[in-house]
């Protein structure tokens, strides 16, 4: 039976007003201290202390041998970085402080054996009885970037965002902190279930729907509790859930019970989670992607999509990406072709998807996205080519002949062109309620060019490929249709 803990209780989790490193160490290859340093490094404001048996000093700060040795202050979470031997009496001295919230890095339950999991029910059922929310154990960390929070054992500290993260592998939030500091679009909360001993990905997704620094829900799921599928889904009426799931196959099964102890799902959970109104997805870099453009742009009120661009060969492919997709590839409406006819020589495509052809002029991008975007019969943009000309200006720049022959003008105005690209696609999304998702290999080749970089100054999501852009607003029409 599921027992759901109180909502103040993750709030003491993500939003604490003091801390406790209980086994901070002095050697920098310890969970302890790595713990300890990143809450340090990244920031974190409220009041902080660590204990070792020993006192002794930990980044030339003093240290308890105990939490009752910690002088007066608001604690509110203790970071267990402890043996697991020691970790109920830890607990208790928890709650003697008035600590709501503990989370568990030490290992050595039920991963191990049938004597560590009846070890790891026990600190349940002991976590329950102090009125302590207990998330893990064995797992790496707990991120909070409202209150610059960062108590886990590996990096990194990802951007603010509204992203918000729940894992039953630690090493996934690693991963998609990693993709939010490339991506652009950061994350709110992320945690590390472990092995749910207590509470799982479903409560804290649960939690989230009521967040309001979280927007979208993104989880990695190995093994499955009965009521999951269910609590998920009703998730999705208040905010999107993406799911990425392993232990698929034989060997994920067996390597799921080596990792958490516990059971992979049963055949068919992807399915039921999809027919629940979860969005599930079939890699971690889909599931970053997906989820980033649920945080960044409004769902499509239909199907009917317009692929638009300077590059015939991108145009060519992801129109038959669409084609292949739940999207639909709309035939041009006249009025909009005509449109289109008035700014551009007449050698564009003059179909969907939309190739200007190199016809464009100065303005041509500008005037026409706004166009696309408010016509009745379009309900989401597809955009390419955006970062060309800043990738020729890059050449142009890193040659032996820049900045005489007129190279410095022409290098300024390309770059120029791009940054009003970009922000023309989020003032024509912004205007028209619509999704106009770009897309350009050089989000992920040169990250620093101001196309991609400048969408990403926008607050949204660029991405790499044309295919990729395709699945995301494919998911975002499947939550939409589904009246979420």
């Amino acid at each position: 039976m599921t027992i759901r803990q109180p909502a103040e209780r993750f709030r003491a989790l993500f939003e604490p007003r003091g801390i406790v490193v209980a086994g901070a160490a002095t050697h920098p290859g310890k969970f302890g201290f790595v713990a300890y340093h990143n809450l340090r490094a990244a920031g974190y404001g409220g009041a902080l202390y660590g204990t070792n048996l020993a006192s002794e000093a930990v980044l030339g700060e003093r240290t308890y041998a105990s939490l009752a040795e910690i002088p007066e202050a608001d604690l509110d979470l203790v970071f267990l970085g402890v043996p697991a031997h020691a970790t109920a009496d830890v607990l208790r001295q928890a709650a003697d402080r008035g600590i709501t919230a503990a989370f568990c890095a030490s290992a050595g339950y039920a991963e191990i054996d049938a004597e560590g999991r009846a070890h790891q029910e026990e600190l349940a059922e002991l976590a329950d009885q102090l009125g302590i929310l207990f998330v893990g154990p064995n797992g790496q960390g707990v991120i909070s970037t409202p209150v610059d929070m960062c108590a886990q054992i590996v990096a990194p500290m990802p951007l603010r965002g509204p992203i918000g993260i729940a894992s039953q592998s630690g090493g996934m939030v690693s991963t998609f902190g990693n993709f939010a500091r490339q991506g652009g679009v950061g994350i709110s909360r992320a945690v590390s279930v472990g092995n749910s001993a207590q509470v799982g990905v479903a409560d804290f997704m649960e939690w989230y729907a009521d967040d309001p620094e979280t927007d979208v829900g993104l989880a990695y799921l190995e093994h499955i509790a009965d009521d999951t599928v269910e609590r998920l889904g009703a998730v999705t009426t208040t905010m999107p859930v993406v799911v990425m799931r392993g232990g698929r196959s034989r060997s994920g099964v067996d390597a799921v019970a080596a990792h958490t102890g516990s059971s992979a799902g049963r055949e068919g959970t992807d399915e039921a989670l999809a027919d629940a109104g979860v969005t599930v997805v079939d890699t971690i870099a889909e599931a970053y992607r997906t989820a980033a453009t649920f945080a960044t742009q409004p769902l499509p009120r239909g199907p009917r999509t317009v692929v638009f661009g300077t590059a015939g060969g991108w145009c060519v492919i992801t129109g038959d990406a669409v084609a292949r997709s739940e999207l639909d590839l709309i035939d041009l409406p006249p009025d909009l072709a005509a449109e289109i006819d008035a700014r551009v020589p007449p050698r564009w495509s003059r179909r969907n998807p939309i190739d200007l052809a190199g016809g464009e002029t100065r303005d041509t991008i500008p005037e026409l996205l706004p166009i696309i975007a408010a016509h009745p019969d379009v309900d989401a943009i597809i955009y390419l080519g955006l970062g060309i000309q800043s990738n020729t200006a890059a050449m142009e720049k890193e040659g032996p002949f820049h900045p005489d022959h007129g190279l410095d003008r022409i290098v300024e105005y390309h770059e120029r062109q791009d940054t009003r690209f970009a922000e023309a696609a989020a003032a024509a999304s912004d205007a028209s309620g619509k999704p106009v998702i770009t897309f350009t290999e050089l989000a992920l080749t040169d990250p620093r060019n101001p196309g991609p970089a400048t969408v990403r100054a926008t607050g949204r999501y660029c991405h790499s490929a044309g295919d990729e852009a395709v699945a995301a607003l494919e998911h975002l029409w499947r939550h939409a249709r589904r009246g979420n």
